[in-house]
This record gives structure tokens, C-alpha cells and sequence, in this order.
């Protein structure tokens, strides 16, 4: 395939972003042919700035018939992921889907389903895989040079979003129209980075807050404690409401710890792993030497345009994706789990019973009091995320 032909379900600002880096030539062996949303003013907005040779549709699947795309990037809001996902799958066509891969697993299940069976290529947008830094801490986790994973916290709280942020769109932090908050809307990248970094841990207990900080009916405060199944520890902590916030990734092995903030990578390398020196050391006060490390982790941090490129490359030459699509079910089962155990006041075991969660999140759309206008999630796809 010399080029493929793109388009793009979901015109809000993400979905304006990805338009411009392939309009622009960002995405080699790529075109963006057409555009799709069911707001006419985003459509008004895309043949004024983005071309008016630029096909437009409606509907997704007007955009499916007319035969004019390869391959679509959904870009709406979440609950709409899957549903679109398996539509264009069955109609021969490539995905990449937004983040996070949906809401519950049990539809991203069958998204992921539908994927398998299309042999089509299947892509999420985890635009932080590509950055070296977690690159460089992933290769050191899974390579052994931490040693065995004891403990990893994570403190993301620079998520700061203030009260007219949730009041500028009607599907925003409500049951309904995004599925969850916090762990749905901004953590997602987080939760994927976690486990592709330190593998899924086997239960979880967590304590969501909602509306702690806003006037929202979902979480904008988390904190979650995770056991993995050598015994090690986890920790995320997540909110919206504090400024200035922290971006704070510790990960202690065996052999060493990694300290990820603030852009920086610092590796203290024991020169003897631990357990080593505990059953060796005669002494009364003691401890391993320790070696601060610089680590190399240099390169470009393409972002969006370089999981783009990836996929398009995956379509074209065959080239392994950076972000399979199917792994996306991995981070929307820890939120899951995490809002599982929150409306349960337990313990989750993962795998986790998905019937269970499901019929809790139908409980809270059911009796959710918020409303706002175009609150339904399937009348605004224009929403940034």
C-alpha cells in the first residue's frame, strides 16, 4: 500500500490535533482523506481549516460506505470507542483508537474481539510509550538489573483541572457521558505505563472521593493499593484538585531503585542485591553499597505523531506495534478494579468479576442527579480529553 487513506472520527481538540500532523506531513506514507462528527459547526470548522477537499461526514457510518479511507482514528468520547472500533473492523478497515480503550472491559473485550477476527491492525494511542525515559525504565524492570520487583509508587497529582474545565462540555465527568473521572479521563497513560513497565499486579483495594474537590459526580481524588503476585507492593495516588502537583514514579528491586521525576531518571544500584547482603552481613548496622547512576536515556519523544507513524508503518511494511491495541484492556482493568473495590468496600482479585462492575456503573448512570446541557454522551463528540 503506497499510501493509506485516514480518517478521523471525532473532531474536538485531540481529534484536531492528529488531523494537523497528517495534514501536515508528520505521518509519512499517510493521508487524511476525510473527517467525521455529528456536530455540523465541527464539520463548518474542518472545511474551513483543515481543507476543503477534505470529504465530511455525519456519521461514521456514512463515512464507511462512501469508501473513501484505509483506516480511522475514533477520537470520541469514551463510551463510543468500542462500538465504533468493531464497526470499522467489520468493514476491513484499521483502528486506532483514543484512550482509553472504553469504559468497562466487558465492551473492550469485544472490540478486541473484533479485532482479532478482521486481522485489520489495531492501535492504541499510548503517546507515552514512546517516550525514552519510560522506555529506558521499562527496559531496566524487565531486563533484571532492578531485580525483583519489592515496591513501586506512583504519585500523579499535576493533573490539576479547575471547575470550568468539567462545565465545558455536557458528557464531562458524569456516569453517563465519560464513565468515570480521573482514572478515565487523565490517568490512563499512567495505568498503561504501570503495568506494561511492572506487569499486572493480582488484586487491588482502593478509595475513590467524588466530587471532593468539584461539583462533578465522579472521582477526582484516588488513592489505591495493589499486590503483585511475588509479594511486592504498589501505590497510585491520583487527583485533580491539587496545584501544584506532583509527577513522582519509585520503583525498588532487589538490586537497585528508579526515581522518574520531573523529566529526570535517577538509578541507585546496589553493588550487592539485597537479599544477598541480608543473609551474608555480620554486622549490627549495615547496608549494600549503593551506586547513583546516570543512565542514558536519549532520543526524540515523538508523542501522538510517532504512534500514528507506528501505525501507519504496522499497515504498510508489517512493523511491530509500539502500542497493540489489545493491551489496552489491561489499564481500564485497574481503573475498573479500582472503582470495583471502592463500590464493593473490598478487595478485588484480578481477573475481577466484569458482570459485577458493569452492573454497579448502570447503577450509578441510573441514578445519577447531573445533568447539563448536551449531557448525553452520544450528542457531543467534540470534547478534548
Amino acid at each position: 500500500m503506497d499510501k493509506v487513506r485516514v480518517g478521523i472520527i471525532g473532531i474536538g481538540n485531540i481529534g484536531v490535533s492528529h488531523a494537523r500532523h497528517f495534514i501536515q506531513g508528520r505521518v509519512p506514507g499517510a493521508e487524511l482523506t476525510a473527517v467525521c462528527d455529528i456536530n455540523p459547526q465541527r464539520l463548518e470548522w474542518a472545511e474551513k481549516h483543515l481543507g476543503s477537499d477534505l470529504k465530511r461526514f455525519q456519521s461514521a457510518e456514512e463515512m464507511f460506505a462512501a469508501g473513501c479511507v484505509d483506516a480511522v482514528v475514533i477520537a470520541t468520547p469514551h463510551y463510543d470507542h468500542p462500538p465504533l472500533a468493531v464497526a470499522a473492523f467489520e468493514q476491513g478497515l484499521h483502528v486506532l483508537v483514543e484512550k482509553p480503550a472504553g469504559v468497562y472491559t466487558k465492551q473492550v473485550r469485544e472490540m478486541n474481539e473484533a479485532a482479532a477476527k478482521s486481522g485489520r491492525v489495531f492501535s492504541m494511542m499510548y503517546n507515552q510509550r514512546t517516550n525514552p525515559l519510560y522506555q529506558k525504565v521499562r527496559d531496566l524492570v524487565q531486563s533484571g538489573e532492578v531485580g525483583e520487583l519489592k515496591r513501586v509508587i506512583w504519585i500523579i497529582t499535576d493533573w490539576y483541572r479547575p471547575q470550568s474545565y468539567y462545565d465545558s462540555g455536557g458528557w464531562r465527568a458524569t456516569w453517563a457521558g465519560e464513565g468515570g473521572g480521573v482514572l478515565l479521563n487523565q490517568c490512563p497513560h499512567q495505568l498503561d505505563l504501570w503495568q506494561w513497565i511492572c506487569g499486572m499486579p493480582k488484586r487491588v483495594r482502593a478509595f475513590c472521593y467524588y466530587g471532593k474537590y468539584h461539583d462533578i459526580e465522579v472521582e477526582d481524588d484516588v488513592t489505591a493499593y495493589v499486590e503483585y503476585e511475588n509479594g511486592a507492593t504498589g501505590l497510585f495516588i491520583t487527583t485533580t484538585g491539587e496545584t501544584p502537583g506532583t509527577n513522582r514514579l519509585e520503583i525498588s528491586g532487589d538490586r537497585g531503585k528508579i526515581v522518574v521525576e520531573g523529566d529526570q531518571l535517577t538509578f541507585w544500584r546496589l553493588r550487592i542485591p539485597e537479599r544477598q547482603f541480608n543473609a551474608e552481613y555480620q554486622g549490627g548496622f549495615g547496608r549494600p553499597e549503593a551506586w547513583k547512576c546516570d543512565v542514558p536515556a536519549d532520543g526524540d519523544y515523538p508523542g501522538h505523531q510517532g504512534v500514528l507513524r507506528n501505525w501507519v508503518d504496522a499497515i504498510r511494511k508489517g512493523t511491530p506495534l509500539l502500542a497493540p491495541g489489545e493491551e489496552g484492556i489491561n489499564g481500564l482493568i485497574l481503573s475498573n478494579a479500582m472503582h470495583l473495590s471502592d463500590w464493593t468496600d473490598s478487595w478485588i482479585e484480578l481477573p475481577f468479576d466484569e458482570d459485577l462492575f458493569y452492573e454497579k456503573l448502570k447503577e450509578r448512570i441510573a441514578s445519577s442527579t447531573f445533568t447539563k446541557d448536551g449531557g448525553d454522551h452520544t450528542l457531543d463528540v467534540s470534547g478534548t480529553f
